[in-house]
């Protein structure tokens, strides 16, 4: 069995002993019922990981002795954001945990025209927060060793605002381009519509500020499967997928 890879959120340091954080604990404390021991992985968002026996446990609390860092760089040269109109429910949360086996490097949610999900304050705070351990969770497991980080959700007409940091591309069923025509680059960022897509207001905004309009083939594609169709077409052509 594979061994356990878990993400400690603080620097890592070979060779010494680290009192896992109370979520960390409680998995393999009470989900894992892992005891003294017992081998298992730390990773810290440094693109290594650390090798760790379980040196006490508890019901709450569970400290392990880190052996010798090891390098394992799994991040894809491509460096992948997605810009993410906000869906309903377990479909984001899909988005979000397979954009990360897929290798993305951020992820900025974003609120739309036909976007049907009303969030704001404390309830916005929070379900950042629940993204992000979705995030961290994909991340334990598929091996990969940085942790992408989920922006502040805001307004698609504030994300434009922003300087592009790649090429910026936009699925659109109408569009006369594939991805394979794109130019090539080191990053690109993904504009991905909400259930409904963009409005024919966003979509000219969208291409008067720069965004390339591609679109996969004839069919009409939900939100969920358009995001991780165009990032795995994106690592095909200029990733790291073959």
């Amino acid at each position: 069995m594979r061994e356990p890879r878990i993400y400690h959120p603080e620097p890592l340091q070979s060779n010494t002993e680290v009192a896992l954080s109370e979520d960390a604990a409680n998995h393999v404390g009470r989900v894992l019922r892992l005891r003294e021991g017992a081998s298992l992985q730390l990773f810290c968002g440094d693109n290594c990981v650390y090798p760790a026996v379980i040196v006490a446990a508890s019901k709450k609390n569970v400290t392990v002795k880190l052996g010798e860092q090891q390098q394992q760089n799994r991040e894809s040269p491509l460096e992948l954001h997605l810009a993410q109109g906000i869906s309903r429910g377990e479909r984001m949360d899909f988005v979000l945990q397979k954009s990360v086996e897929l290798g993305v490097h951020s992820i900025t949610p974003l609120f739309t025209e036909r976007c049907s999900v009303k969030l704001q304050g404390e309830r916005l705070a929070k379900k950042r927060e629940q993204w992000q351990r979705m995030v961290i969770s994909a991340c334990e497991q598929s091996g990969r060793n940085v942790v992408p980080v989920v922006h502040e959700p805001i307004a698609l007409t504030e994300w434009l605002s922003q300087p592009a940091e790649g090429i910026r591309v936009m699925l659109e069923p109408t569009a006369q381009h594939a991805i394979r025509e794109l130019p090539t680059a080191a990053c690109f960022e993904l504009l991905i519509g909400p259930e409904g897509g963009f409005s024919a207001a966003e979509v000219e905004n969208c291409v008067q500020q720069g965004c390339h309009t591609v679109r996969l083939g004839p069919r009409v594609l939900r939100t969920e499967t358009a995001a991780l169709s165009a990032l795995t077409a994106l690592q095909c052509h200029f990733g790291d997928l073959a």
